[in-house]
């Protein structure tokens, strides 16, 4: 049987970790036990999506301060898998393992809303089929 101070602690981690597995180890119970505990609190939900949202408002915050070098990194990255000496090293499985992975990322709804990067993402792809 876990004191209320043991709950509030949980709580507490679950909030900064955010992940049940993560608080859980830390707090040495199961993550049933956490993701009961989290559960049992609506109010905690609303803090959880709050800070969620926050999480993912930064990380788009510092994607975009960081949007040129990592369109350099595309770049660079798609000459090289379009280098011949390349392809000709590389397996079957390789070779389409970049391809599902270029095609899932570059259909993807998350890049596609995101025009500066997208426009550069397609602007390479097709100087690259060219």
């Amino acid at each position: 049987m876990l004191t209320d101070k043991q709950r509030k602690k949980i709580i507490a981690d679950y909030l900064e970790l955010g992940t049940y597995t993560a608080t859980a180890k830390q707090n040495g119970v199961s993550h049933h036990t956490v993701k009961r505990i989290v559960m049992a609190l609506p109010e905690i939900t609303d803090k959880i999506q709050k800070k969620s949202e926050e999480n993912t408002a930064d990380i788009i915050a510092y994607m975009e301060s960081k949007k040129e070098i990592v369109c350099e990194i595309i770049d660079k990255g798609l000459q090289s898998l379009n280098n011949p000496d390349k392809l000709a090293d590389a397996s079957p499985a390789q070779i389409t393992t970049a391809l599902g992975t270029l095609i899932d990322k570059f259909t993807s709804d998350k890049i596609i809303g995101h025009s500066d990067v997208s426009n550069n993402l397609i602007k390479v792809l097709k100087e690259s089929i060219e």
